[in-house]
């Protein structure tokens, strides 16, 4: 269920989303060796993806962008611990995150496994028109406020402070 300012992406329909996404990567011809996600938000897609196509070899690079709902850093900022890079030279590699918003956080991190020495490829839920980097595959592509199923409640924490 949307309004005009929220898309609401459920559980099932993310399901759906991310094997439709995997599906357009096997039809493309793409055969990652390691699938790569953005942690946070691209850490249930890029397992559910590494899934669907199979991948066994998966990791995770921590990146901050948004600080909150519509509120970010001036740039997105690599955050520890620090993956194993040089263990990608020569590797095909898919890297995954939730959502192609500015574009900002997949052109820092596709650049960072390029000058590693992967062929890197990558792969988002859904994408904005706005966003300066699209990726290779994606799901849906929206202008509204994405809330996922892993983080629209925001933590218990937040939760249990109301």
């Amino acid at each position: 269920m949307a309004d005009a300012e929220h898309e609401v992406l459920t559980w099932e329909r993310f399901g759906a989303a991310t094997r439709a996404v995997a599906r357009a990567i096997v039809a493309d011809g793409f055969a990652p060796e390691v699938v790569v996600a953005v942690a946070r938000g691209g850490l249930l897609p890029g397992g559910a993806i590494a899934y669907a196509l199979g991948v066994k070899q998966c990791g995770a690079i921590n990146v901050e962008f948004y600080t909150g709902v519509g509120t970010m850093l001036d740039a997105p900022e690599l955050l520890p611990p620090r993956m194993d890079l040089g263990y990608l030279a020569g590797r095909r590699v898919l890297l995954v995150d939730d959502v192609a918003d500015s574009g900002r956080t997949l052109a820092l991190v596709v650049s960072l496994l390029r000058a590693a020495g992967a062929e890197v490829r990558s792969a988002t839920v859904y994408t904005k028109p706005g966003s300066a980097v699209r990726p290779d595959y994606w799901w849906r592509e929206t202008p509204r406020w994405i809330d996922f199923p892993w983080s629209a409640a925001g933590s218990v924490i937040e939760e249990d402070a109301r």
